[in-house]
């Protein structure tokens, strides 16, 4: 019998048992984290309503988004100059500057 260090079958019998551990507790952790995070969104969601309840309260309309504010001559100004760079520098058609400059100014 030798004595000291395993040989080399102990040593790959030894990684083995060490990594299949590891295996089976992460994979045990990743189970569980999943169980937690399932569990957690079931409560987070309202229970069904049963079959032929209508509520007593209707949800709130959600309300439109506000309107825009009207640009000022100034943003105006600098958005047509830069549609102008855009054509000019041939990224925008004509027919495209035509139709941003129309929603630009409004018209």
């Amino acid at each position: 019998m030798r004595g000291g260090r395993p040989g080399l079958l102990g040593t790959m019998a030894r990684t083995a048992v060490i990594s299949g551990t590891a295996t089976r507790v992460s994979s045990g952790v990743a189970h569980r984290q999943a169980q937690r995070f399932a569990a957690e969104q079931a409560a987070a969601q309202p229970p069904p309503a049963p079959a032929g309840y209508a509520p007593a309260y209707a949800p709130p309309p959600v309300p439109p988004p506000p309107a825009a504010a009207p640009a000022s001559t100034e943003d105006r100004l600098q958005q047509l100059e830069r549609l102008a760079a855009l054509r000019s520098s041939g990224i925008l058609t004509d027919q495209e500057f035509a139709a941003e400059k129309a929603r630009i100014l409004g018209s």
